[in-house]
């Protein structure tokens, strides 16, 4: 079946780097676009980073420029989101999605948490 397994949130100090994964299985997963999307308590989920099926392309929320990276290995099946320079405002679960038309899949999340 269908699976996207987020991992590698956790707390982190102000200033700090996390690198979040998302294992796909169960489709082929390089004819799909990935997302990162989160959701912070009280607001909506945004998005904060794009990538394109062969990584070429990336598109990343205004806030975020210059701070994340999203990659991807299609061998791997894996999407990666590398955060440098963690903010507070940074705190939210973090989702991976797969996008193909009509077809897009979520992952269950993973809590990124950052604070002194």
């Amino acid at each position: 079946q269908v699976q996207l397994v987020e991992s590698g949130g956790g707390l982190v100090q102000p200033g700090g780097s996390l690198r979040l994964s998302c294992a796909a299985s169960g489709f082929t997963f390089s004819n799909f676009a990935m997302s990162w999307y989160r959701q912070a308590p009280g607001k909506e989920r945004e998005v904060v980073a794009t990538i394109n099926v062969y990584g070429s392309i990336t598109n990343y929320l205004d806030s975020v420029k210059g701070r994340f990276t999203i990659s991807r290995d299609n061998a791997k099946q894996t999407t990666y989101l590398q955060m440098n320079s963690l903010e507070p405002e940074d705190t939210a679960v973090y989702y991976c999605k797969a996008v193909r038309n009509w077809e897009n899949y979520w992952g269950q999340g993973t809590q990124v948490t950052v604070s002194s």
